[in-house]
């Protein structure tokens, strides 16, 4: 059963090695754990429903409950306190596009705020409900999940919105496709919430961000229906694809989705290479992928992530035989770890990996073959669940992520990271933080970064702490020449920093289209546009 105040299913741990708290306890201080609060207690703390009744609409308090926050920080800080101080006033599952349209015909009548929803792993606050005066009803799209059509020649599938990662691929595969999707959520987000926040998977380098991927679809708004269809490409004025692309709920809710998909791939291996430094690392990819070598995939740690991984991974005396041989060809203590992927036919395969050869010798990698990379592709997917097993020794984690130019890239990773690092120091704590190149492109690259610090003595003091250091992050990305979100959305977290972006003009333009599509704002308002 999916867990009601964290990541992923109850079954599904990750265990955290004996040495990570000593490791933990050295660079951010003794953890402090801190009580959870029961589910069935949160319950009891529901308030009675605004909506007027409707077949398609629950109103039972632990539905409301499990739809009242996403997976970001604070969302985790409030369930597990209980400090909730929203909750929707109704949950309803459609499961076809007339049930949606009749969602929007009752919001309408009965001036109902919606909140699209499709897995619950917003980290942006997209689904979370804001007080009002008018009753809030979110809209779990989960029971549109199938398959409902392939183009075997045109290679164009139509999915539900609602269909999660893993039944997106099951169903495809049994057709011999795949679409090449794989962002961290996988296993839970949906290709609805895909395309609305602008979605970037694992091997974009393959199989393009979801923009890409991304062929046309059906969008059901207070308006009306917007059918957007698939074409190989137009000149014929704006893409109104993009008009769904990162619409995060704020026009209309996506109910069918067109992607184009790909023949499964004979192969694919992943492997990891150890360069001395991170100029020798980053610059290993840069060349790479502006030479445009066929690789799925190319994701480099800086040297304190690169440490942090080998001092959480357990194995340690195996890890000590790998840094030996590693500081006697040369990577010693800066040295910066690269997975890549390789996806194709054999003989691509071959040649892309000779390729590589030159690149790697001319940055003095090392090369540990495939095993470290099939460590990777096992555990793709569990990250998410490192929060929970950081939790429970009492320390929060969480990440930011943000692109930028490659003339830029250094510049913006030393002065996010300095920000953040610092960012507690008035209160002599530390914060342990750490980055990753993860989607490469010729222009740039996507930075990805994580941070660790111990809880304080109370919630509301831990949330205060996480409130000071996101901010820190936001207003160092915005001012130094990032994007304020590379592939999490924008939500109700970013939204205050879009306008630096976008510009005035930029932002009358969103915000016409809003009041296009919702005159009355009832679609998952502060979303977006604050």
């Amino acid at each position: 059963m999916r867990r009601w105040n964290g990541w992923g299913d109850e079954s599904t741990s990750m265990e955290l090695p004996q040495s990570a708290g000593a490791f933990l306890s050295q660079v951010v201080g003794a953890g402090k754990p801190l009580t959870d609060i029961a589910l069935v207690e949160v319950i009891k703390a529901v308030p009675k429903s605004r909506l007027v009744d409707h077949a398609l609409i629950s109103v039972d308090a632990e539905q409301r409950v499990r739809h009242a926050k996403g997976q970001s920080l604070p969302d985790w800080l409030a369930m597990h306190s209980g400090e909730i101080s929203c909750f929707p006033d109704g949950v309803c599952f459609p499961e076809n596009n007339q049930d949606v349209k009749d969602i929007l015909t009752y919001a309408k009548s009965h001036n109902v705020e919606l909140i699209p929803y499709g897995g619950g792993t917003s980290v942006a606050g997209h689904i979370n409900p804001n007080k009002s005066e008018r009753a809030v009803l979110t809209v779990n799209m989960s029971r549109m999940n199938q398959l409902l059509h392939l183009d075997e020649q045109s290679q164009i599938a139509t999915f539900g919105a609602g269909t999660p990662g893993p039944m997106v691929e099951a169903q495809l595969l049994a057709r011999g496709y795949t679409l090449g999707h794989f962002p961290q959520s996988f296993e839970l987000s949906t290709i609805g919430g895909w395309v609305a926040s602008r979605s970037s998977g694992q091997q974009s380098l393959r199989y393009g961000r979801i923009e890409q991927l991304f062929a046309g679809g059906i969008i059901e708004t207070f308006a009306g229906s917007l059918d957007v269809p698939t074409f190989p490409a137009s000149s014929a004025g704006p893409d109104l694809r993009e008009l769904l692309l990162g619409s995060e709920g704020r026009f209309g809710i996506l109910t069918q989705v067109k992607v184009r998909v790909s023949k499964v791939a004979d192969a694919e291996k992943f492997s990891v290479i150890f360069f001395p430094n991170w100029q020798a690392a980053s610059q290993f990819c840069k060349e790479s992928v502006q030479q445009r070598i066929a690789l799925s995939m190319l994701r480099v740690s800086n040297t304190i992530e690169t440490q942090t991984q080998l001092k959480l991974a357990g194995h340690e005396s195996s890890i000590k035989w790998l840094e030996r041989y590693l500081s006697l060809r040369g990577c010693g203590d800066e040295k910066c770890m690269l997975t890549f992927g390789l996806t194709g036919t054999k003989q691509q395969i071959s040649a892309s990996h000779k390729q590589l050869k030159h690149f790697v010798k001319k940055f003095n990698g090392v090369s540990t073959g495939e095993l470290l990379g099939k460590k990777w592709q096992a555990n793709r997917f569990r990250s998410p669940y490192l929060r929970d097993a950081l939790w429970q020794q009492g320390y929060v984690v969480d990440t930011f992520e943000t692109a930028t130019d490659w003339n830029n890239v250094d510049n913006l990773m030393t002065k996010v990271e300095d920000a953040v690092r610092n960012g507690l120091a008035v209160e002599h704590e530390k914060v342990h933080v750490f980055t990753h190149l993860s989607h490469v492109y010729s222009q740039g690259c996507s930075l990805y970064t994580t941070y660790v610090y111990r809880n304080a003595d109370t919630y509301a003091e831990t949330l205060t702490r996480w409130q000071k250091l996101k901010q820190l992050a936001s207003k160092t990305i915005v001012n130094n020449g990032g994007t304020i979100s590379h592939q999490h959305g924008v939500g109700k977290d970013h939204a205050p920093y879009l306008a630096v972006e976008k510009g005035e003009l930029g932002m009358k333009v969103l915000t016409n289209l809003s009041q296009h599509f919702d005159a009355k704002q009832q679609l998952n308002p502060g979303t977006l546009l604050e």
